[in-house]
């Protein structure tokens, strides 16, 4: 298996536990099954990749900018991507899950990604931290 899946992998792992851990301790994050929260994290993962992707092409658009209406003109595009986004997950799940599944609003769904996206950057971490043998 190719480094890339099996990062892929552990990182709908990771999203699936944070996922229901929101589920348990915020009211306003609901979903009625655990298949439901697996679904919700292998589209969450999806839509994160992509939005990232996105993400690195303006921040290389940025660095290339040359004059200031440039710069302003991908900061802001930056900020729509990144502002956007959240609602685009919330659409996307509720899509898929046809209301079986709410991460509740905008900042319940930004603190869900937020802590999504640093328990998988500490997972990750973790995972590459090179072995002692002892």
């Amino acid at each position: 298996m190719s480094e890339r899946v099996t990062a892929g992998v552990v990182d709908v792992a990771v999203y699936v536990v944070v996922l229901n851990l929101f589920v348990e301790y915020l009211p306003q994050v609901i979903s009625e099954t655990f298949t439901l929260s697996l679904v919700t994290a292998v589209l969450v993962k999806l839509v994160l990749e992509a939005v990232l992707a996105v993400k690195d092409r303006i921040k290389r658009r940025f660095r290339e900018a040359s004059g200031l209406p440039g710069k302003v003109g991908a900061a802001l595009l930056l900020w729509a991507v990144l502002f956007g986004s959240k609602f685009l997950v919330l659409e996307a799940v509720d899509l898929v899950s046809g209301g079986r599944v709410e991460l509740g609003g905008f900042f319940s769904v930004s603190l869900l990604i937020v802590v999504l996206m640093l328990a998988r950057a500490g997972v990750r971490r973790l995972l590459d931290r090179p072995s002692v043998a002892g």
